[in-house]
């Protein structure tokens, strides 16, 4: 958690499970300081060993499991996904989410087209623009509402799901338009920086599908606050993961909790991105089922459970 140096003190003797109260003591270091949202995610993990239920029955217990997607990482050749996403379909997967490079967009387009004439109506596929946050340093220009405009009609005649990021999270009305005009379900909000930036999107109908990542947007409990406004309103809440194993876990159960999905996020592109990569810090990896769904863990809190050696060699400085 860079930024969380010099703040233990705020939290060290107090009521661990006093998590309102942390809550707020986190919103103000993340006005000052980084993302420091996993020590929320670990707070639950206590409640729920306190209480000896899974954290995903405290905030609601609406479902047991969700159907994921393989969230794939790298940028692959039109021919290759579309064998990578057979492969995926064989393992069970329902469902691929495709990135389109902004700098490349008609051959992430001409990827997606080969995917879906691989699998057919037999996987749904998402696709994100990454339009709503940069790498530091990065600079180059985004997409315009012209652009987003134009590949959301040529997605949406490919049946692809959702369109994710396609314009800043600040644009609300322009995400608003887009979805209205073009018919295409539009998703947003992991890198939500505060609530309210989330609350604005629901006041704007702005996105069809929330995605705040619940240990790097804005927490769990926060999430889950969002995630009953947006059902409410109809809209679909499907937490992002790219965090690792923790984080995966932390948005499972808020998700299963409240009755999310339809799909929860598992990020997955082997070669390069692998569970067992993903998840060095777990005992077991994190693996979908027979039917392609993450399972919420029947072991209280998270349902962590930690290698220890992994952990070790860590703080070794050799992982």
């Amino acid at each position: 958690m860079p930024g969380f140096s010099g703040y233990e003190h705020l939290f060290v003797g107090e009521d661990p499970l006093a998590i309102g109260r942390h809550v707020r003591v986190l919103e103000t270091i993340n006005f000052h300081a980084g993302r420091c949202w996993p020590l929320e995610a670990a707070l639950w993990d206590i409640f729920g060993k306190v209480c000896g239920q899974p954290v995903a029955t405290l905030f609601g217990g609406s479902v047991e499991r969700i159907p994921a997607y393989a969230s794939c990482g790298e940028s692959k050749p039109p021919g290759e996904r579309a064998e990578s996403a057979l492969a995926l379909r064989e393992e069970g997967f329902r469902a691929i989410k495709i990135r389109i490079d902004r700098q490349r967009i008609e051959e992430g387009i001409k990827t997606v087209e080969a995917v879906r004439e691989a699998v057919g109506d037999s996987m749904e596929i998402m696709a994100d623009l990454n339009q709503a946050w940069r790498m530091p340093g990065d600079i180059s220009r985004g997409t315009d509402v012209a652009e987003a405009w134009w590949v959301a009609r040529r997605l949406r005649d490919l049946d692809v799901f959702w369109l994710e990021e396609p314009l800043p999270l600040a644009d609300s009305s322009g995400l608003s338009s887009l979805r209205k005009g073009t018919g295409m379900r539009v998703a947003g909000g992991e890198m939500a920086r505060t609530t309210g930036e989330l609350l604005a999107c629901l006041e704007a109908d702005a996105l069809d599908v929330y995605q705040p990542d619940v240990v790097l947007a804005v927490g769990m409990m926060r999430s889950r606050m969002i995630a009953e406004l947006a059902m409410e309103r109809g809209r679909l809440f499907t937490p992002h993961t790219w965090t690792n194993g923790l984080g995966l876990l932390a948005n499972l159960h808020v998700a299963a909790g409240v009755g999310g999905g339809p799909y929860l996020e598992f990020p997955y592109d082997p070669p390069g991105w692998t569970p067992e990569r993903r998840d060095f810090m777990l005992a077991e990896p994190l693996k979908i089922d027979a039917d392609g769904c993450l399972a919420v863990p029947d072991r209280p809190g998270l349902g962590v459970v930690l290698d220890e050696d992994a952990l070790r060699s860590l703080d070794a400085g050799s992982v």
